[in-house]
């Protein structure tokens, strides 16, 4: 099972007492922060909650698993999450 935006917006809503419309916005502007954060390089920290940073990936060789043939991946990017400690005692009960 899992929450849709529209489910976390009316939980949100719900929670905070805010209009849904509201809450979108709220969670509009969280993801905007996130994504204009991870693209100059920065990493956003909610404490307890989540970690989130941009990671360096090396160029390396792979396989076209369909021919076997090896293939070049150019290095990039990547983003790496990292549970907080709250998260985490939520999830181990």
């Amino acid at each position: 099972m899992s929450i849709n935006r529209t489910e976390l917006v009316a939980q949100m809503a719900e929670r905070s007492g805010l209009t849904k419309a509201q809450a979108d916005s709220a969670l509009g502007a969280f993801q905007s922060v996130i994504i204009d954060a991870l693209s100059e390089g920065e990493s956003v920290r909610v404490t307890g909650l989540l970690s989130v940073e941009r990671v360096e990936r090396a160029a390396r060789t792979g396989r076209n698993p369909r021919t076997g043939e090896e293939i070049q991946i150019p290095a990039g990017f990547g983003v790496k999450l990292t549970a907080g400690s709250t998260l985490k005692a939520a999830v181990g009960k």
